[in-house]
This record gives C-alpha cells, structure tokens and sequence, in this order.
C-alpha cells in the first residue's frame, strides 16, 4: 500500500479497513501492514497533539517514524465499525535503565508497540516503562 501512489494509497487503505471489519485477528493484521511503512528517524512530534496530522494527512504524506506509525495503527483501526466505540490511547512510556522511549496504543486490552511485531496485554508491559504521557485519540468517522 505504501509504495503506491496518494489516490491509490487512500484506495487501498479503505479496502484494507472494509478487510479488517470481518477478519479474526484485524489487530495483528493492521500491525503487519503498517510494520511494511517506510520508515523515517522522526515525522510526527509525539508530544505535541495540535500539530499531529489527521488519517488522511499520515496517510498523504506517507513517512512513518516509530510514533506515526502507532497514529497510522490506531487511526486505521478506530475508522472501523468494529473498533469506532472503543477508547483509544497512546502512551509515552520512558524506560530510564537503558534510555529509552516507546510509544504504546491501547486498545481492547491490547497494547500495540511494545513489541513491533504482535500485540500484548496491559499486564505484559514491564514495570521498568513508566507513563510519561497519555493521549487520547480523537474519533474521527
């Protein structure tokens, strides 16, 4: 989807929405198409809410750092029917043992991003992380 052009990229993006509707695993399903994003150091400013682009702006400009990423994911899942109604949010964790941050979306006790490549339970978080900010995503329809 990535690779293609902006009209054939929203094209794509809506029939991968109508996909997720009715699949058995649309989380992991969205998390392996947005592990296929290009990949930039930094596109969106996690800290800033007023300044992150909407669905279709992540989707036009096509550059995905670790942060957008977890926007594309949480915006893609959030403009189903299935998952519309259900709170949204993502949370900076900092981990200040190795320096590190992550950006986590939770949804339907999933938490996406912890590990890039499938989704864990709230429960599976290390207590190493600490929530430094949270958001909630807006609902956009």
């Amino acid at each position: 989807m990535f690779e293609k052009s902006k009209e054939d990229r929203l094209r794509a993006w809506i029939d991968f929405r109508k996909q997720i509707e009715t699949t058995d695993n649309p989380i992991q399903e969205t998390i392996d198409l947005y592990n296929r994003a290009p990949l930039v150091s930094i596109a969106v400013d996690p800290y800033d809410d007023s300044n992150w682009p909407n669905p279709w702006e992540l989707l036009n400009e096509n550059q995905y750092c670790d942060f957008a990423i977890i926007l594309g994911i949480g915006y893609t899942l959030g403009l189903t029917d299935r998952f519309m109604d259900i709170k949204k949010e993502i949370h900076i964790f900092t981990n200040k043992k190795v320096a590190q941050t992550k950006y986590l979306l939770y949804i339907n006790n999933n938490v996406i991003g912890y590990d890039r490549l499938s989704a864990v339970t709230p429960l599976e978080v290390s207590s190493d992380w600490v929530i430094e900010k949270t958001y909630t995503l807006p609902d956009y329809q």
